[in-house]
């Protein structure tokens, strides 16, 4: 492979253009470099750089012919379909060439909590930047074993205290009675391994009920700072010495009986703060509890507390439940009181998703039920006679299936962080189209844009998985995820100004109404299909499975700023608005926004003693910046445009809308956040009582709190603007500009290190928005 600039050749002799990112996405290279570029010797990786290594790696993996290469390569360059931000991140690389690294090529996984080892794979996966969802359900955790042994943790050492070449790799260690010592390696599965040790000692029979001694020795773990060789990144172990205690704590509560669902959710969550400290490895997750499980519902109630000088501290003990999302799992249709009485908690708290089960098997299973009649009756069935009726009505009519494998078919209902993958011990890989970048009259060019998303993600279904429940899961259950973003941009664009005044009014069905609706669907349906015959006619040629689902729409957060795409479907915040991007102080991506005249602040967590926010980004209290980056959409300055009130859509037009992808495109699950006003509640809980009523689809959505221009919180990552103070603030970006090549700027302050080790397992913009109160 050889590289000139803003030109890429790939192995397969294909040559592309690489150039700059769009106009209408300032926050572009900010994002770029902080996010998927890595190091290389002389600094961080070009987007050219990026895209012949990601190119070559999907090449190899997938044994693409030379006119797919052409295909993805030209389709990259022009930024209108990129393969998964974790690909972009590590594709091509020797890391991820290693079997027991395979798994770091995927944002989205689910595991079932059946044994010990099911927490030490979902570290592993954190640990690698996965998205980690979890079913907590008490079919599956009655499974694990009982806790008989409790401990006492007498010592834990400093850090790092070995020389590099004197470490150890593996985590070792030794039984002397009821004494333990354990060695932790200076690796991802020394961490994991010390981890997963301790579950499997508090259900030792040996110790006979304890307690058990642990002396933890962390000597040769590397120290704050210094590289992780590989995946990327720094090591930051400031956390790891706290986990060991913690970890004890909780099990010594459980002597003599399982965990809870709560206890095994603080399990994961402990593990996860353990990865994330300092912002160096980001984590996200989702945790599905059963729906009459009231201990995990009320799990983060007040959360957060309120003295009476009215300071706000969070609960130590259930400090680690912000990990990650949780969502109520329903196996019957609920009734209109309890889904109104969660819509009414997500107001308030911004928890208690609820989850429709039957609607989600059936999707998983559309191998099997191949009709929406077929479906419908398999609901029906689950509904009414339960889950294993419904097993044996599918085996019956659709089988013969063997145990394991049926059982596999109906807990197919796990979700990742951010809701729209389905399935079990699952991973799934994502590409994402951005149709913003394509014109709405040019179908051979969604055509090719949609192809090259499935070819991507259809590469990866080559793994092979060294963990048994993941292998014999991709052998039953191969799946992908095409998504898309900027999907409002691009039916702004088709059908104008019109469109978005329909939006204003509600999307009402009138005879205007019918027709846009009508060729929203005809959008969607041919997308839909386009991918579905380009993922199976490649592994019909390749011998592999044919996945029964490859569509999505995940929420499309972070890639999204490429290209300045409205994330997924959701409409953008206004026409124009401050972006603020999360860096750490004298982060070098952040010094050179300031040589492009982008202006810094300090983020919301940096505070004077009284409890005000800093101002002064150098101020030495202040820890982690925010770059301020002014943006208009695609679409600001069409005629009429500007007088629409995004802000004023209703919960239930974006609820419609939600339901158009969800309905025609998506195959898995649409990520959706509806946010709604409190006058809301009583129509958005009907509309979703209606849908699993009616079978219309619906799986699970997210709902969030809405605020109005009067109660603002300060430096919020998205802040509305008008046009006048657009101009006013992007004339004062060019005042400041020091350097008009963002690239050049950057290489006075690289030293090629990386602030975060690749993208968010939960790429999505709405996990940074506050919630209705502190008690979420």
């Amino acid at each position: 492979m050889t590289l000139t600039p803003n030109r890429v050749q790939t192995s397969a002799g294909t040559v592309a253009g690489f150039g700059d990112f769009p106009a209408t996405a300032p926050a572009a290279n900010p994002v770029f470099y902080r996010t998927y570029s890595r190091k290389t010797p002389s600094g961080r990786e070009s987007w050219s750089q990026v895209g012949t290594r990601n190119l070559e790696g999907l090449r190899q993996l997938g044994n693409l012919k030379a006119e797919e290469v052409s295909l993805l390569a030209r389709m990259q360059a022009e930024k209108k379909a990129l393969p998964s931000g974790r690909w972009l991140w590590i594709g091509g690389t020797r890391w991820i060439e290693q079997p027991e690294n395979f798994s770091g090529s995927y944002n989205c996984t689910s595991t079932n909590l059946v044994d010990w080892q099911a927490f030490g794979l979902m570290m592993d996966l954190a640990m690698m930047g996965c998205g980690t969802g979890a079913i907590i359900e008490p079919h599956l955790i009655e499974r694990l074993p009982v806790v008989r042994n409790s401990f006492e943790v007498l010592s834990v050492s400093e850090i790092g205290i070995t020389p590099e070449a004197e470490r150890q790799d593996d985590c070792t260690h030794s039984i002397d009675g009821n004494k333990v010592t354990i060695k932790v390696g200076d690796t991802r599965r020394g961490w994991v391994d010390s981890y997963q040790l301790m579950l499997e000692l508090s259900s030792d029979e040996r110790f006979k009920g304890g307690p058990i001694q642990i002396e933890v020795d962390l000597s040769d773990v590397r120290p704050v700072g210094e590289t992780l060789k590989g995946f990327g990144g720094m090591a930051n172990p400031v956390k790891l010495k706290d986990l060991y205690g913690r970890v004890a704590r909780l099990l010594n509560k459980a002597q003599g009986r399982r965990l809870t669902s709560v206890e095994c959710c603080l399990l994961i969550d402990e593990a996860a703060v353990t990865i994330v400290a300092g912002n160096i490895r980001r984590s996200a997750g989702m945790r599905q509890f059963a729906a009459d499980d009231q201990a995990a519902a009320s799990s983060k109630d007040n959360l957060w507390q309120q003295d009476e000088e009215g300071n706000w501290r969070i609960d130590p003990e259930r400090d680690a439940l912000r990990m990650a999302n949780h969502t109520r799992v329903h196996h019957t249709r609920p009734s209109k009181d309890v889904v109104h009485a969660a819509v009414t908690k997500q107001f308030h708290s911004g928890e208690g998703a609820i989850q429709f089960a039957p609607e989600a098997i059936a999707r998983s299973n559309a191998d099997l039920l191949t009709t929406p009649e077929l479906r419908s009756e398999f609901i029906e069935i689950y509904c009414d006679q339960g889950r294993e009726e419904a097993g044996r009505w599918l085996s019956e009519n659709h089988g013969p299936i063997g145990a394991e494998e049926l059982e596999h078919r109906l807990s197919r209902y796990g979700l990742n962080p951010c809701g729209e993958i389905l399935g079990a011990d699952f991973h799934c890989n994502l590409a994402e189209v951005h149709l913003n970048q394509i014109d709405p009259s040019d179908e051979e060019g969604q055509a090719d844009a949609f192809r090259a998303g499935a070819l991507s993600v259809a590469c990866l279904l080559n793994h092979r998985f060294e963990v048994e429940r993941y292998r014999q899961s991709r052998e039953w259950d191969p799946i992908v995820g095409v998504s898309f973003t900027g999907l409002f941009d691009f039916f702004v664009h088709a059908f104008g100004t019109e469109w978005l005044r329909w939006w204003e009014a509600g999307r009402p069905e009138t005879e205007e109404g019918l027709r846009f609706k009508g060729q929203e669907a005809a959008y969607l349906s041919r997308w839909k299909e386009i991918v579905n015959q380009t993922v199976w006619e490649y592994c019909d040629r390749h011998g592999l499975r044919r996945p029964n689902r490859c569509t999505t729409v995940q929420p499309a957060g972070t890639k999204s700023l490429l290209t300045g795409a409205a994330p997924g479907w959701h409409p953008p915040k206004a026409q124009r608005f401050i972006r603020r991007i999360t860096f750490r102080k004298n982060d070098p991506v952040a010094m050179a926004c300031m040589d492009y005249g982008y202006t810094i602040v300090p983020s919301q967590s940096d505070k004077d003693d009284e409890g005000r926010l800093l101002n002064d980004p150098f101020d030495p209290r202040c820890t982690e910046w925010l770059v301020e980056i002014p943006t208009e959409v695609s679409w600001a300055n069409l005629p009429g445009a500007d007088s629409v009130d995004i802000n004023g859509f209703s919960a239930m037009a974006q609820f419609d809308f939600y339901m158009q992808v969800q309905r025609h495109y998506t195959a898995h699950n649409t990520s959706a956040t509806i946010e709604f006003r409190e006058h809301e509640i009583e129509p958005l809980a009907d509309a979703l009582h209606q849908a699993m009523e009616n079978g219309e689809g619906y799986i699970s959505a997210a709902l969030l709190a809405r605020f109005d221009a009067n109660a603002t919180f300060p430096r919020l990552p998205f802040e509305p603007i008008d046009a006048a103070t657009y101009e006013e603030l992007q004339s004062g970006v060019v005042k400041r500009r020091v350097s008009s090549d963002f690239f050049e700027a950057l290489q006075r302050y690289d030293q090629g290190e990386l602030t975060e080790a690749g993208p968010a397992g939960c790429d999505s913009d709405k996990c940074l928005l506050p919630l209705a109160n502190p008690e979420s």
